[in-house]
């Protein structure tokens, strides 16, 4: 008679990391309303018209969070390789010049798809897929890994023209956290260090041409390293953004009380939404968000270290990478201490694709906490 398998159980890890993930999210869809409402109504909107839709994001999120979570994770194994053709599909499509009907293009820049009812940003669904791509790949060649040749060359095959159509779109920041988070599970891996100085050296001139080439990833660098002297343009965001977060001093200024929403910080419900909520909530309110991603981050390594196989820890360290290194960059910018990138905060900032792959990774990060 065939043994049933057991039904995996929520573990204490699991209970705690739904918990803190549904915590930012609620404190997001908030930090939202308090950024967005002034925008919202300028734009012939209702105040809470950019909560809303966050809200939406979030329950979309929230249904995927409960199938990950159900969903036994190996079979991401299974389907890494489709992932991946359907997401360089989709970036294809953003490029070809026939898409424009379905390509939505903002500041010039073509990241999202357009269809009846829903708009999305493939490159933030291409992070999932790499992560989960890579982690198969190398629990397969676990044995190659440290020959350059046969171990990383293949990598780079796939993982560069994914990368260059994140690139093209243009999206340097998104194309450099694909190329990270598929190098942090190389490294996790047990991939030579040496590999990853070769193939960094190789890859300085190709980044220097893109920020040169480029006039406001141009400015930014200069303004970054003149220490915001260029007041007036590209240090503008900076600028605003510490005085923002300054004036919260140790309590904040009050939820929906700031002043930099006032057309002084743009995008305070998005790219800078760290500095609107340190004006509104203060250092305490920065405090107790940080720690909400450290626990996570915490969380997401014990479980990739007690994972039940290689393959559960690589891609529980793949997919515990993709929501912290997104969160210290972010707030790396908005404190001025690496230069603008426009990386979203995950589950707080304004932007329902980057909160629903964010839930949906949490989903399978709890699945994995739970076959031990």
């Amino acid at each position: 008679m065939a043994r049933r398998r057991s039904i995996p159980q929520p573990t204490w890890e699991t209970r705690l990391l739904l918990l803190v993930t549904l915590v930012l999210v609620v404190f997001g869809i908030a930090a939202v309303y308090g950024a967005s409402s002034i925008v919202a109504v300028q734009s012939g909107e209702t105040g809470t018209a950019f909560a809303f839709r966050q809200l939406i994001g979030a329950t979309i999120g929230g249904a995927g969070l409960l199938i990950a979570s159900r969903v036994e994770y190996h079979m991401w194994r299974r389907l890494a390789w489709p992932m991946l053709g359907v997401v360089s599909v989709l970036l294809l499509i953003l490029l070809l010049p026939f898409a424009d009907p379905i390509v939505l293009e903002v500041n010039g820049a073509r990241r999202w798809l357009g269809l009846p009812g829903f708009s999305f940003q493939p490159a933030e669904l291409a992070k999932f897929a790499v992560v989960v791509w890579t982690a198969m790949l190398v629990t397969k060649k676990a044995d190659r890994l440290r020959s350059f040749t046969r171990g990383i060359l293949p990598f780079l095959v796939v993982l560069v023209p994914i990368t260059a159509l994140v690139l093209f779109e243009p999206a340097l920041s998104l194309a450099l956290s694909v190329a990270l988070l598929a190098g942090i599970v190389l490294f996790a891996a047990g991939a030579r260090i040496g590999h990853f100085l070769v193939v960094g050296g190789l890859m300085i001139p190709f980044l220097w041409r893109e920020i040169t080439s480029v006039q406001y990833r141009m400015q930014r660098w200069m303004t970054f390293l003149s220490s915001g002297t260029d007041y007036a343009e590209s240090g503008w965001q900076i600028q605003q953004s510490l005085i923002g977060i300054g004036a919260g001093r140790w309590f904040g200024v009050g939820f929906g009380e700031g002043m930099q929403k006032m057309g002084y910080l743009p995008y305070g419900y998005s790219d800078f939404i760290f500095s609107t909520i340190g004006e509104e909530w203060g250092f305490v309110g920065v405090v107790l968000l940080i720690a909400g991603f450290a626990l996570f981050v915490t969380i997401g390594l014990h479980i990739a270290r007690t994972a039940a196989d290689r393959f559960g820890r690589l891609l529980a360290v793949g997919l515990t990478a993709m929501i912290g290194i997104t969160a210290f960059v972010h707030m790396a910018v908005t404190l001025g201490i690496i230069p603008t990138t426009g990386l979203p905060l995950p589950f707080i900032s304004y932007g329902r694709t980057n909160l629903v792959v964010s839930m949906f990774a949490t989903g399978v990060l709890m699945n994995i906490g739970e076959h031990r």
